[in-house]
């Protein structure tokens, strides 16, 4: 499991990320990672944190980044993966991070390296292959980003939601096309947009919380505001394990026809 946390803001947005991020702590133990994008590039930081929780973990990367004053940035914990990458494509740069399983990943990556013109880098023990290289590889066979988005989600099996974000200044914010993780939009008074997965990071960070994006709803977060790509689905598949483990007791999420407090309370 894992869960991330992305802002997009007039002034810096590192803070917001730090500790939104941390919110998500109980999702995953053994990585963490943040990326900013500031000054026309990419900085990011990943650290093991199986023995030292995230906050002490970035804390001096926080620091770091505070002083590029990004607008634009989102962190996430994992329980596998080193995340986020940076990706290099004729979509541009953007950075990626990913909460899901792909089920059918040996099948698509061996499809892939029969048209003989994809290789893998980001190789971990026993050479198993990051499974964010190849929602990328995905996403970089179609004209934009929100098409490699819906291309990338049709060919896999599994769940994957999603951020990434653009050197363009745009974050996109997609929920699996199951919805069996929770994907929630929030918004400050200065005008900041933030995209949770635990509305519980909310209220400590000044945001009120905006909706939920519907199952496969794909949303692209600028300066401007929050647009609808690819319109989401009425119907889900909701996960019962993860729906109710997704968090905070603090936590609200809309499903099943009620917030998931009630759930939490016993209703």
């Amino acid at each position: 499991m894992g869960g991330f946390f992305g802002v997009v803001a007039q002034q810096g947005c590192v803070p917001d990320v730090y500790f939104g991020t941390d919110y998500h702590s109980h999702m995953g133990t053994v990585r963490g990672g943040m990326a900013f994008f500031a000054g026309n590039t990419f900085h990011r930081s990943i650290h093991n944190i199986q023995n030292t929780q995230f906050r002490a973990c970035f804390e001096r990367a926080a620091k770091r980044f505070a002083g590029l004053n990004p607008n634009y940035g989102i962190g996430v914990i994992s329980d596998h993966d080193d995340q986020p990458i940076l990706v290099r494509s004729h979509l541009g740069m953007y950075a990626l991070v990913l909460v899901g399983l792909i089920t059918n990943l040996p099948e698509i990556v061996a499809e892939l390296e029969e048209k003989r013109n994809t290789h893998f880098c980001e190789l971990g023990k026993d050479g198993e292959i990051n499974p964010l290289e190849v929602m990328a590889v995905l996403i970089n066979t179609q004209d934009s980003i929100e098409e490699g988005i819906r291309y990338a989600q049709s060919r896999i099996e599994g769940s994957a939601s999603m951020l990434v974000l653009s050197a363009k200044g745009i974050l996109y914010a997609a929920r699996d096309r199951f919805g069996r993780t929770p994907v929630v939009l929030g918004q400050k008074d200065d005008g900041a947009y933030a995209v949770t997965m635990e509305t519980a990071a909310f209220p400590n960070l000044g945001y009120r919380r905006l909706r939920d994006l519907a199952a496969g709803e794909v949303v692209a977060i600028s300066l401007d505001g929050i647009q609808t790509v690819i319109e989401g689905r009425d119907e889900s598949a909701i996960c019962a394990f993860l729906f109710i483990y997704y968090g905070y007791p603090a936590s609200t999420y809309e499903g099943v026809g009620v917030e998931r407090t009630r759930y939490r309370n016993g209703a």
